[in-house]
This record gives C-alpha cells, sequence and structure tokens, in this order.
C-alpha cells in the first residue's frame, strides 16, 4: 500500500530532538517543492501531517520565516515564501563573492590534509550524484563549502553563507534537477578541485566564480518557467 502524505511527512522520534527533526522535514518539504511558493501552512493540518504538538509547529514555523522560506503579516497566516528573480540573483552574486575569495585563499593557505578532505569532500557529493539522490547532494555538497571555507580560515563569512543557506538550498534543488546537470556540475567542481590541488589561486577563484555564474543562469531560467 502506497503512504500517505501525512505518513512520509511523519517525524521519526528516535533522533535529535522533536522540533529539529520537524525543522528539517519542513525545510526539506519547501526546498523540493512539496509545499509551492505562496501555499498556506495551516497549523492544524501540518500537525496531523507531522505528527507533533501545534507549539512545534508554530516554534518551527517561525524559524522558518527568520531563513526567508515562511512569509507572514497577511489575514490568511503563514504561507511559503516566494522566491523572486532579483532575490535569486542577489543571492548568487553574494555566492560568486564569498566562495571565490574562499577558493582562493584555500588554495594559498589550505594544509595538504585539508585539499585532500575537500577532494574526498566532493567525490561523496558525486557519488550522491550518480545514484540520484538529490538531498544528499545537497547536504554533500553544503559539506564541502562548510570544509572550504573553514579550511580557508574564513569562519565569520560561513556565518554569512549559514545565514542564507535554506534559500541557497531552495535554489540548489532547482538547479541540480535540471536536465544535463549531474554531468556539468562534475566537470565544474572537478575544475575547483584541480586547482586546489595545484595551488593555483586564481584558477581556483576563476573556477568557483564560473560554477556560481552557471548555477545563477540555470536558476533564472527555471525560476521564469515556473512563471510568477
Amino acid at each position: 500500500m502506497a503512504a500517505s502524505p501525512a505518513d512520509s511527512l511523519k517525524v521519526d522520534r528516535s533522533a535529535k530532538t522533536l522540533r529539529e527533526l520537524t525543522l528539517e522535514k519542513m525545510r526539506d518539504a519547501i526546498c523540493n517543492g512539496r509545499f509551492k511558493p505562496g501555499e498556506r501552512l495551516v497549523e492544524r493540518t501540518l500537525c496531523e501531517q507531522l505528527d507533533v504538538s501545534r507549539s512545534i509547529v508554530r516554534e518551527v514555523l517561525r524559524h522558518l520565516e527568520t531563513e526567508g522560506l515562511v512569509e507572514s503579516g497577511s489575514q490568511q497566516g503563514p504561507v511559503v515564501a516566494t522566491l523572486t528573480a532579483d532575490q535569486a540573483a542577489q543571492i548568487y552574486e553574494i555566492r560568486a563573492l564569498l566562495e571565490g575569495h574562499a577558493a582562493r585563499t584555500c588554495a594559498e593557505k589550505g594544509s595538504p590534509a585539508a585539499i585532500k578532505r575537500l577532494v574526498t569532500l566532493n567525490a561523496a557529493t558525486q557519488a550522491a550524484f550518480r545514484k540520484g539522490d538529490l538531498h544528499e547532494v545537497m547536504v554533500r555538497t553544503t559539506a564541502f563549502y562548510e570544509a572550504l571555507f573553514k579550511e580557508a580560515g574564513l569562519a565569520m563569512a560561513w556565518e554569512v553563507v549559514q545565514s542564507l543557506n535554506a534559500r541557497i538550498n531552495r535554489l540548489r534543488a532547482l538547479t541540480i534537477s535540471a536536465s544535463g546537470r549531474r554531468k556539468e556540475a562534475s566537470a565544474e567542481m572537478s575544475r575547483i578541485v584541480e586547482a586546489l590541488q595545484k595551488r593555483d589561486p586564481q584558477a581556483a577563484q576563476e573556477a568557483s566564480q564560473d560554477h556560481v555564474r552557471r548555477v545563477a543562469q540555470i536558476a533564472a531560467e527555471r525560476l521564469r518557467e515556473a512563471g510568477p
């Protein structure tokens, strides 16, 4: 028997806290398009689907609002935030600046162990791509960039990226599912990793920024296709 939508959203109580698990479930559901932009998020319905209390649902919705995934303030209550093309363009501009700088700095200063770790993390991302596990691709990609920034000694810059991470992953869910993206992404990330291994700061920065420009282009196309 096929699982109902409520069953598939039900929270596993065996790990972390209920609030953390509920937050992850809701964040993933918005990022993968289960809940559409502009869709009302009714507390009572979410309580039933997630099998958690209304107080937890309210906490999670408030947290998602701080991440830019939920909007409130209208009479209809909380809704899934709409990510505009202009907002996406700004996010990618910030990514290009920060990730390019991180790649350059890591090529200059990263230890051999750090570079090796980044190679391993990228390999895990590409393995997830080959399996078609797009959720795992996003998890592994985030891990790669966290390591890149931290190995470059740019913990504060990573905090800035983290503040946008929910919206970055929402856009990433759009781009990684694009036709032919797996091979293209593999080639782009290979350029970054190879430049890091060669200790070529300029090439690392350029490869990183070229990657961001390409995903920005894909995201813009997919947002146009989705319409207003």
